[in-house]
């Protein structure tokens, strides 16, 4: 118990000082959360320069907003949101450069759910920023975030019904890619199937 304390006290004092703009509690509080951030950016990016423009300038935005953030919520939570809108943010910049054509698929049941267990993070994540953005976006949403096809369309300013299409071909794409990449591992996959 008195540890929880003193882990609070030290967040608020290290939060108190962000917010007097003392560059060690700034430099600490990035350094702290870059990591599991990073991480998280990755996942909406192409590449990792993408992705740490992505986290750079999101901390900006954690900088300059830190007075909203409520002391005794989870601050990492607070951040990490802060991550994923500055990644659809970048995400709907890019796409304004990209125009695709998006044609509406169904959601096919025969899907085989296991394909991903038997594939690393790290080759997952790499073939997860292969995915065009509209497709990386929505996956991410939906089966990392856990996002609604209804929050998804209200935040990336689509439709439900393509939302729904974009996750189905974003899973049909990384199945593919996978597959492609690494054929020893989807071979012994479809055997089981």
């Amino acid at each position: 118990m008195e540890l929880a304390i003193t882990m609070s006290d030290r967040e608020t004092q290290l939060i108190q000082a962000c917010l007097r703009e003392e560059r060690w509690a700034q430099k600490e509080l990035y350094e702290s959360s870059y990591g599991k951030m990073l991480g998280v950016c990755m996942r909406y990016s192409t590449c990792q320069e993408d992705a740490r423009d992505i986290l750079n300038e999101a901390f900006v935005k954690v900088f300059r907003y830190l007075s909203r953030y409520q002391i005794g919520t989870s601050l990492d939570a607070w951040i990490r949101r802060i991550m994923i809108n500055t990644a659809i943010d970048f995400y709907r910049k890019e796409m304004r450069h990209r125009h695709e054509d998006i044609e509406l698929v169904y959601n096919n049941p025969s899907e085989n759910t296991d394909l991903m267990s038997s594939y690393s993070v790290k080759e997952i994540l790499a073939v997860i920023q292969k995915l065009p953005p509209s497709y990386r976006a929505v996956f991410n949403l939906y089966a990392i975030e856990g996002y609604a096809h209804k929050e998804i369309a209200d935040i990336l300013n689509i439709t439900e019904s393509t939302s729904r299409s974009n996750l189905v071909k974003a899973r049909s794409k990384l199945k593919e890619m996978l597959s492609h990449l690494y054929p020893q591992k989807s071979q012994s996959t479809n055997y089981e199937e």
